[in-house]
């Protein structure tokens, strides 16, 4: 899985930074980004990343990005999409929680049925 960080705005961060400096409990002059297209901070330093709590359609295109990004094939994409909205109806977790707790899933499953079929699995 790519590392990504899921900005309030509803975009993955991807390149579009800026260098910064932020307050934080360690320092005074923290250095940090910040995403280039809605001005948001990232303070890393005292675990203040932005949680995202978005509608069910609209974490739907959320997921569907992560999923492209990750390089999923079609079936792959139908199963983490069931598996997101699954998540999304059992309270409120945050976006970026859903998109990996429903990532893991979707892998722990396809080396599972891998595995019942007879294949190697590299890396499980």
């Amino acid at each position: 899985m790519k590392r990504m960080i899921l900005c309030e705005c509803g975009e993955f961060i991807d390149g579009c930074t800026f260098k910064d400096y932020i307050p934080t409990s360690s320092n005074p002059s923290t250095p940090t980004i910040g995403h280039q297209i809605c001005g948001l901070l990232f303070n890393f330093i005292d675990d203040k990343l932005p949680k995202r709590y978005s509608s069910r359609v609209e974490l739907k295109g959320i997921a569907f990005k992560f999923a492209e990004k990750n390089d999923m094939d079609q079936t792959t994409i139908g199963d983490y999409l069931l598996e997101v909205d699954r998540l999304k109806s059992l309270g409120n977790l945050c976006d970026m929680d859903i998109l990996i707790a429903a990532y893991k899933t979707i892998q722990e499953k396809n080396s599972d049925d891998a595995c019942a079929n007879g294949e190697i699995v590299h890396g499980a």
